[in-house]
């Protein structure tokens, strides 16, 4: 296999200059680079100069979840071989995680090597802002960038209604773009298509929020198998059921992946905090630096809210945020854990004192 050949083969899934510069060590011996499209008990199918090819993960089948082989890795893999076995792969440019639904926070890696993070909602039910806000701190935590496609537009009875629901979701999402797409009339496809079309994206979302149907529409024929949705509350089964990389028609890779029923942070306090990169911005002008924003004077954050110009489900969202995060980091890091136990026996030290001031005061 000539670099050429690696090049002109492995270009449309994402192959750079960069990432063959990585690759230099491992061509001395032999191997090949490779782009992982799926990912299935233990085997992967990952396309390579030679076409794709079936190999097995058992060489990197790490303690940690975390580094086991994704979809979206640059795998690098045996030549030949019954059955092939892939070595290693390249440091990961950026990757999506969630923690798990076990009690052993876990933590999943549901994509690598991600640009574009597609977050789809649904507009055939109520559009659910916590979730989008949940999602949104996992996908600028991965280093990607997130995009909002708010599927079935064409379900929405007038523009003036549409327009509010984009308006809703852009003040949830700042610094994010958002599109209202239609996979039956082709509604904003083409805008989204533009998005994709540069790097590799991931499509994420509930059941039934129209992934597959978008994926088909972006891909301009039916790949991916689509069920109907429940009528009660939007809900489908589980079409997708393994995370699928596909080359686009106009250019740039898709990842599709199954429903996600849980959206749990995983040590994603900086996705968090560009999620609610407004509040941030109001915190600096607080009286105190450690400012909680519940009853301190001088709080920035308090005042915007009483000026409307900060909605308090925001500031409720942004707070409930922070803690689940802190809790799972603090599963997994001794020092968090102490502080956070010191810091519960100070609020309760002063619980105490504050209760005996009353009693003192009643005498």
């Amino acid at each position: 296999m000539t670099t050429t050949s690696a090049f002109s083969a492995l270009a449309p899934y994402g192959w750079d200059e960069a990432w063959a510069d990585q690759f230099t060590p491992y061509a001395s011996e032999g191997l090949l680079p490779g782009r992982v499209l799926r990912v299935d008990r233990g085997q992967c199918d990952v396309v390579t100069a030679d076409g794709v090819v079936r190999a097995d993960t058992a060489f990197v089948t790490p303690h940690d979840p975390l580094r086991v082989v994704c979809t979206g890795d640059w795998a690098v893999v045996e030549p030949a071989g019954n059955p092939r076995y892939v070595r290693t792969y390249l440091p990961r440019r950026t990757a999506f995680v969630r923690s798990t639904s076990s009690k052993r926070s876990e933590g999943q890696i549901l994509a690598a090597n991600v640009d574009h993070a597609i977050v789809a909602v649904s507009l055939a039910v109520e559009v659910d802002l916590g979730r989008i806000e949940r999602f949104l701190a996992l996908a600028w935590e991965s280093g990607a960038q997130p995009v909002v496609a708010l599927t079935k537009a064409d379900l929405v009875p007038d523009a003036a209604t549409l327009g509010h629901l984009v308006q809703d979701v852009e003040t949830t999402a700042p610094g994010v773009p958002v599109l209202s797409v239609s996979a039956v009339d082709g509604a904003g496809l083409d805008v989204l298509a533009a998005v994709v079309s540069g790097g590799t994206s991931v499509l994420l979302g509930q059941s039934g929020a129209g992934k597959s149907t978008l994926a088909n529409a972006l891909l301009g024929e039916d790949v991916m198998d689509v069920q109907a949705t429940r009528d009660v509350d939007g809900k489908g089964r589980h079409t997708t059921t393994t995370r699928n990389l596909l080359v686009l028609p106009g250019g740039g890779v898709l990842i599709d992946t199954p429903g996600l029923r849980g959206v749990g942070l995983w040590d994603a306090g900086t996705g968090v905090g560009q999620v609610f990169s407004e509040i941030e911005e109001l915190a600096v002008r607080c009286r105190f630096h450690d400012c909680a924003h519940e009853a301190e004077p001088g709080c920035a954050v308090l005042a915007a809210i009483d000026s409307g110009e900060l909605p308090v489900r925001r500031l409720e969202s942004y707070r409930k945020l922070l803690r689940e995060n802190q809790r799972i980091v603090a599963k997994t890091d001794a020092r968090l854990r102490a502080e956070m136990r010191k810091d519960w026996k100070r609020k309760g030290a002063e619980g105490r004192a504050a209760m005996e001031a009353k009693r003192g005061r009643w005498r």
